[in-house]
């Protein structure tokens, strides 16, 4: 999409921030963009999100406007997108979120599975899709590894993929590393998960090398091609969804649905519902779906 050289010229009126305004061309291709390169719908009401989220971006790149920044996007576009999902959305996570998802897990689900895994010879594999900083998988680690202990499974090829698209968070997945104040949601059963840092890392944890052989962690576009063809055994999807529109929905579920078997498990998000959207699953608890035989 070409942009008006008038929008460029008002757009040299300087903002709150230091930085140029978006302008209404920008605005818009950064909007198409977005929808077709990660599925996120940003209304007119997103304007001013946008433009204060990207003047950290502006500034780091050292890009004078915001019409520099739509051209790096043409010219690149897989080379930033990521950085620019990360800037306009929201990563908030922590270990433990939402903690029946856990309790279900632990309790009931994967007793039944490791049963059948340790008889049959089957994989276990859980996917992580958004995995953000890497709270998710290293929590879902800790109950697996747990697991596997308690029902003597250990010889139970078990792995848990974690995905996200933003640089950032997957850097700070991979090194595994947390402040302390970070992990509250942890119980203190549990901190034997947890590494204390000295030195230079005083005031930090690092997840136990056991956890890091349990998780992979991956950069992946939910909207793109995906490399792995399943079966997973359990998908956890938590509040990804919540910037999509309706069609990017039932896409996206439609292709969960493709790489679990009949009986696996969708995990959604608090606000999040696959009711209109999707007939693959049935809701069995809160925010927790099964696929139909």
């Amino acid at each position: 999409m070409a942009v008006a050289a008038g929008a460029i010229k008002r757009d040299a009126a300087p903002a709150g921030d230091g930085t140029t305004l978006l302008g209404e061309a920008e605005f818009r291709f950064l909007r198409d963009f977005v929808y077709e390169h990660c599925g996120i719908a940003l209304g007119e009401h997103k304007r001013q999100l946008v433009q204060g989220r990207l003047a950290r971006r502006l500034r780091a790149l050292g890009l004078p406007n915001y019409a520099a920044y739509c051209a790096l996007l043409r010219s690149d576009p897989n080379g930033e997108l990521g950085e620019l999902a990360s800037a306009i959305s929201t990563n908030v996570t922590a270990f433990f979120r939402e903690p029946h998802h856990y309790e279900l897990l632990e309790n009931e689900l994967l007793p039944q599975w490791l049963v059948h895994k340790r008889r049959d010879g089957d994989r276990l594999r859980i996917w992580s899709a958004g995995c953000s900083s890497g709270e998710e998988p290293y929590a879902l680690a800790m109950v697996l590894a747990e697991a596997l202990e308690k029902h003597g499974a250990t010889g139970v090829d078990a792995r848990i993929l974690a995905t996200d698209l933003s640089p950032q968070a997957l850097e700070t997945a991979r090194n595994g590393v947390y402040p302390l104040d970070k992990l509250d949601g942890i119980s203190e059963e549990r901190r034997r998960w947890l590494l204390r840092g000295a030195g230079e890392y005083e005031g930090y944890a690092c997840v136990h090398p056991r956890l890091r052989e349990l998780v992979t962690v991956q950069p992946l576009n939910l909207l793109h091609d995906w490399p792995m063809r399943g079966p997973f055994d359990a998908i956890f999807c938590r509040n990804v969804v919540i910037y999509f529109d309706q069609p990017t929905k039932q896409r996206l579920f439609s292709r969960y649905a493709a790489l679990l078997p009949a009986g696996g498990h969708l995990f959604l998000g608090h606000s999040e519902s696959l009711h209109g959207i999707n007939d693959d699953f049935e809701l069995i608890g809160r925010t927790v779906y099964r696929k139909r035989a």
